[in-house]
């Protein structure tokens, strides 16, 4: 049973920067890829970006690209998410969540186990 734990989240301003952290326990880290995802009010949780398990591979949403970049640190058993450039519409909370396996996926139903989720909000 792998447990996930997002932090780094908060109040920004538009143009500003987070780093959120997601701190994994429970199994063998480099196993699991790992992705990020979100949920804003109202709306249906999406896709941010993923990593696989060896970190090789990587993967974003469009709307995030080149803006927010997706690392790990398989000796800490930590996945980050580095989100510059952010936009009052970033402004959701963020989810990690695991899957076994070294490869990348943006399907939600894919990941075996999530965190509670970190609040980020983005003022204009």
């Amino acid at each position: 049973q792998v447990q996930l734990v997002e932090s780094g989240g908060g109040l920004v301003q538009g143009g500003g920067s987070l780093k959120l952290s997601c701190a994994a326990s429970g199994g063998t880290f480099s196993f699991y890829a790992m992705g990020w995802f979100r949920q804003a009010p109202g709306k249906e949780r999406e896709f941010v970006a993923d990593i696989s398990g060896s970190g090789g591979s990587t993967d974003y949403a469009d709307s995030v690209k080149g803006r927010f970049t997706i690392s790990r640190d398989n000796a800490k058993n930590t996945v980050y998410l580095q989100m510059n450039s952010l936009k009052p519409e970033d402004t959701a909370v963020y989810y990690c969540a695991a899957v076994a396996g070294d490869y990348v996926t943006q399907h939600a139903y894919e990941y075996n186990y999530w965190g509670l989720g970190t609040q980020v909000t983005v003022s204009s």
